[in-house]
């Protein structure tokens, strides 16, 4: 197993905890979904990828046709992805994944957070050198499959590591090939339950238990904001 396995199994990322906070997320990235590729799932596949994150959130198909609905009206509000980076406490890179209809507002919390922590936001792009970027499906197992003929036949395709998490297989693969992999895994009747992006540190920091509480702290302020849709560290899980 490689680096996104052992990524994957310590991280142990925090879910949304609140319900609602999820739905509004998902909400904002279907809006940007729909604006660029338009409402139809069937012709948009960042659109199909996003109602099947939906679908694993439990979010009610009401509230997806909705959502939907409401980004082809011409009142609705136009979201913007924005990305900043910064060091929190003790030195550990963040990243924070945005998506706003308000830059000023969000940019400006977002560095209050910092702030406050004792961390500085930085400029965009200084963090780059310190996350791999990558993207990530989740799909549910068909009888029969053997995963490393999968793998093999995937490489192919831009995927870079496979394996099996309870009744799911995970792909990893470059950023670059998330459209090639979604398509292989579409045209040979693989359920999607899940597709997005993943920033795995290059490197991880060493903390203490108490500096981890302050991390942690931070993190969660950033994930309690309603602009923010990932958030990414180098902080080292405990084992």
């Amino acid at each position: 197993m490689g680096r996104a396995f052992e990524y994957r199994k310590a991280a142990k990322l925090k879910r949304w905890g609140n319900m609602a906070r999820t739905f509004t997320r998902i909400g904002k990235q279907i809006s940007i979904a729909v604006k660029a590729g338009g409402p139809e799932p069937e012709n948009n596949p960042a659109l199909r990828t996003i109602i099947a994150n939906a679908k694993a959130a439990n979010m009610p198909k009401e509230n997806i046709e909705r959502a939907i609905k409401r980004a082809i009206s011409k009142d609705t509000e136009n979201y913007k992805e924005m990305v900043y980076e910064g060091y929190g406490p003790f030195g550990i890179a963040i990243v924070v994944e945005t998506a706003t209809d308000n830059t000023t507002r969000t940019v400006a919390n977002v560095r209050s957070y910092f702030n406050k922590a004792g961390g500085s936001l930085g400029t965009s792009g200084s963090l780059d050198f310190l996350f791999d970027r990558k993207c990530v499906f989740k799909v549910n197992k068909k009888e029969g499959i053997d995963i490393e003929e999968l793998e093999f036949e995937l490489i192919d395709y831009g995927a870079e590591e496979i394996f099996e998490e309870e009744d799911s297989i995970v792909i990893y693969g470059t950023f670059e090939s998330f459209g090639k992999i979604q398509k292989y895994l579409e045209d040979n009747g693989f359920e999607i339950t899940n597709g997005e992006f993943e920033r795995i540190p290059v490197d991880t920091k060493e903390v203490t238990g108490e500096q981890r509480a302050s991390i942690e702290k931070l993190i969660e302020k950033f994930e309690e904001d309603d602009d923010v849709t990932n958030v990414f560290h180098n902080m080292k899980n405990p084992e």
